[in-house]
């Protein structure tokens, strides 16, 4: 398959490197992995995947490796820096020259921006960013269209709520980037403390992107179509005493969804602190655990187009 070919070998560094043709054929095959997430699809049985993650994570990582574990594959890496020899002093980009002699393909994470860019220049094996900084983090933003996709069957003509952190968190970042592909209208909900950085509200701009701003989630969420929630970013505040002030400023419960639509989907990257009611768990409207489950699937498509399993 055509599809297949444009995705093989390639760097995902970010979702700008790609177009909506290549994310329909990652969902068209996201679907067709969904059969066999609790399974095996044996196609990556000569394929090692080298996982070098810098910074904590636990779905991203765990789901890249279950993937690649379902495909067959085997997984090599670190999570932290403790028990390598980054703990001596190696550097980066050595780090990456070991990894990519012993790795078909490295999924790397880092706090720094870049890095994963950097990572690429240096491997000749395909390198995924799982996030890097406070700039991208791609395969969340694919996850993310994935499950809206999955949820509406279309993404064009939906009405889209990100509220939270949208200054520090990536996976906005991310998304915004993504859903400028589709005609949708964006509704972005944060404390003026934490509205988007200029050069994302400048490049929604550029693309023609239909967005407002708003400090009060009550002012639209009648509107929404999908309510996608982040974590206020503590690990990212260049000032403790900031986060502090803007620490709890929203908390999606069962008052706010009432007066949102029945069919709406709330959506979350996880982990939550304390932005997302419990409460809200038990709702039709709750879909970030479904949503952190297609991880694996969608994971699975991006490997496997990636690294060549069939087509």
């Amino acid at each position: 398959m055509v599809g297949f070919l444009d995705w093989f070998g390639r760097d995902i560094i970010s979702v700008l490197d790609f177009g909506r043709e290549d994310f329909e054929v990652l969902f068209t095959e996201a679907l067709n992995m969904e059969k066999y997430a609790k399974s095996r699809l044996d196609v990556l049985g000569d394929k090692v995947l080298a996982l070098a993650f810098f910074e904590p994570s636990t779905r991203t990582r765990l789901s890249f490796e279950t993937a690649m574990l379902r495909l067959g594959g085997s997984v090599i890496g670190f999570s932290g820096t403790e028990a390598t020899s980054m703990a001596k002093g190696e550097n980066l980009a050595d780090t990456i020259r070991m990894l990519d002699a012993y790795a078909n393909a490295i999924v790397i994470r880092h706090s720094l921006e870049g890095a994963a860019k950097f990572a690429a220049g240096i491997a000749e094996s395909p390198v995924i960013n799982a996030g890097d900084g406070s700039q991208n983090h791609p395969t969340q933003a694919m996850l993310d269209l994935y499950t809206i996709w999955r949820e509406f069957k279309v993404i064009d003509g939906l009405s889209i709520g990100i509220l939270g952190d949208l200054r520090y968190a990536r996976v906005v970042n991310s998304l915004v980037q993504a859903l400028s592909y589709y005609r949708v209208r964006l509704h972005l909900i944060s404390p003026e403390l934490l509205r988007p950085r200029q050069e994302l509200v400048e490049f929604m701009e550029s693309r023609g992107m239909k967005y407002d701003w708003t400090n009060d989630p009550y002012n639209v969420i009648n509107d929404l179509d999908v309510l996608y929630v982040v974590r206020i970013q503590r690990e990212r505040f260049p000032d403790p005493m900031e986060y502090e002030r803007i620490r709890g400023a929203y908390k999606v419960n069962l008052k706010l969804i009432e007066r949102g639509k029945p069919n709406l989907v709330i959506l979350h990257p996880l982990p939550r602190i304390d932005e997302v009611d419990f409460t809200v768990d038990n709702t039709p409207q709750a879909r970030y655990f479904k949503q952190a489950g297609f991880g694996v699937p969608l994971r699975m498509a991006l490997l496997r187009l990636v690294l060549g399993g069939g087509s």
